[in-house]
């Protein structure tokens, strides 16, 4: 996408919470393998305490706890978090951010106050950097930290990752989540810590664990290890309204009704944004054969690489029909599994 594209002018609607903001947010998609080999999309759904949209995911912009002022995004900035290619754990100090960036939580419950659901987001029993080797009888939850750290110059770098970095050293035993620390020398400037969680509903797929024991979900670039779990940021808040928020809405409770700065939508307003599909491939809502665009599986342990002369859709059309975004894009349909096709 061109950076200089002005987003929050060519956008018409949102379904953030605050109407102010029409960024971008990305995150590799879990679908359940079958025994038969066949694949569905697994469904997402909404997060605690986060109203009764359709799905999508939650988005954190987070101060530091001692609320050091932070320096927020600019026209055309862009990051990614994580590595698409992994098939094994590359970052294994504990005290580096890149060792918490990423990962999925396993939740025994489903309540907001659970025990499964009441460690520091990376460490604890209940969250690994590869996808959960047990059923989650309660879902799993997706959790993607971005760098906190800028070099104050470029609003994007060739793989998108070095003109950004996380702290100098992490608590191993808090992860990044109201993190406080120091930016390296090279990369000075304090950003908002970008947070996304989503909720991904397994539970109905947990009766058709597989009999050998193992984990039958997959990322959808092909990852069966989530070793490779990784998101995407391109900026596109109105005006300098991220700023105002990062300046005055300080309350650590994030709760959006508290941050009179920005401008709320309603669940209905939220859903009624939407976008019909650009590429004319079935994704969701049945078993496929194979995953979506070309990618086969790669279990590694080596790095995943790109596949030769894709065959793929790839051609863009205009539909007739509108389709809604948060069901196209954030895959918010009910969690009812069909059975897989014999193959």
């Amino acid at each position: 996408m061109d950076p200089d594209l002005d987003l929050p002018n060519l956008a018409t609607c949102t379904t953030c919470r605050f109407k102010e903001d029409k960024s971008n947010y990305w995150t590799a998609v879990i679908y359940f393998k079958h025994p038969n080999g066949t694949y569905i999309r697994v469904p997402q759904i909404p997060n605690h305490f986060t109203g009764e949209a359709k799905g999508g995911m939650t988005v954190y912009y987070i101060q530091p706890p001692e609320l050091t002022p932070v320096t927020a995004f600019r026209k055309g900035f862009r990051m990614i978090t994580g590595d698409a290619m992994y098939r094994t754990p590359v970052h294994t100090d504990e005290k580096s951010g890149e060792r918490w960036a990423t990962s999925f939580r396993c939740w025994e419950s489903t309540g907001p106050f659970d025990y499964s659901n009441s460690h520091a987001i990376g460490p604890g029993p209940f969250d690994s950097v590869n996808l959960p080797n047990r059923p989650c009888l309660g879902g799993i939850r997706s959790n993607t930290f971005f760098p906190s750290c800028w070099d104050g110059v470029n609003l994007d770098s060739p793989d998108h990752k070095s003109h950004v970095a996380f702290y100098k050293e992490v608590n191993p035993k808090m992860g990044l989540f109201l993190a406080s620390g120091t930016c390296p020398d090279s990369h000075p400037v304090r950003i908002p810590s970008v947070f996304y969680e989503t909720v991904w509903d397994t539970k109905p797929f947990n009766s058709m664990w597989p009999e050998d024991g193992s984990q039958p979900f997959v990322l959808s670039m092909g990852d069966p290890t989530g070793f490779g779990h990784h998101g995407d940021y391109l900026f596109g808040w109105e005006g300098d309204s991220l700023q105002r928020a990062m300046d005055k809405c300080t309350g650590i409770d994030g709760w959006p009704p508290n941050c009179t700065e920005l401008t709320l939508q309603t669940d209905e307003e939220m859903d009624s944004c939407t976008l019909s599909p650009k590429v004319n491939e079935k994704v969701e809502g049945e078993y496929l054969p194979n995953l979506p665009g070309c990618n086969p599986l790669q279990e590694g342990p080596q790095s995943a690489t790109l596949v030769p002369d894709c065959t793929a859709v790839s051609t863009t059309f205009s539909p007739a029909a509108a389709t809604p975004a948060v069901e196209a894009a954030n895959g918010a349909k009910p969690a009812a599994v069909t059975p897989a096709p014999a193959l």
